[in-house]
């Protein structure tokens, strides 16, 4: 799990960092296992009540429109929000188009820089690899 301060937020951006996740990993109609493994790993970082945490896996059955989700959710709150939304449309090897819409929107609509998902994209592929390395390691300890 990331060492990370989203459990330091206020509780209300904790819970609409959670709905922003709840609503990345519906954006294309496909939940892959990459992408809840990754949802419920966030979900455990907000350190939400086990009412909140109910609430966002249901909406994972009818997410809340962008709109919604980005209500109570700003500065760093919000990029954390993006930085785990990318994070999680790549768990699984693919960014579709869809995905990287939504992160784009996302990015826009908290004022970011125009390349802040390709920084995060980066940032993610280089981490994806640096894990990758980790179970190459692991697999080659045996004598």
């Amino acid at each position: 799990m990331l060492p990370d301060t989203v459990h330091k937020l206020p509780r209300e951006e904790r819970f609409a960092y959670a709905r922003l996740l709840a609503y990345m990993a519906r954006i294309d109609d496909e939940l892959t296992i990459d992408e809840m493994a990754m949802f419920e790993q966030r979900l455990g970082t907000a350190l939400l009540s086990p009412n909140q945490r109910q609430m966002i896996r249901d909406e994972l059955k009818n997410p809340p429109s962008l709109e919604e989700c980005m209500e109570n959710l700003s500065g760093l709150a919000g990029r954390l929000a993006l930085r785990d939304a990318v994070m999680m449309a790549a768990a699984d090897g693919n960014v579709d188009e869809d995905e990287r819409d939504a992160l784009e929107d996302i990015s826009e609509l908290l004022g970011l820089k125009e390349d802040a998902v390709d920084q995060l994209l980066q940032w993610t592929v280089a981490g994806y690899r640096w894990m990758k390395e980790g179970y190459d390691i692991l697999d080659n300890l045996e004598e």
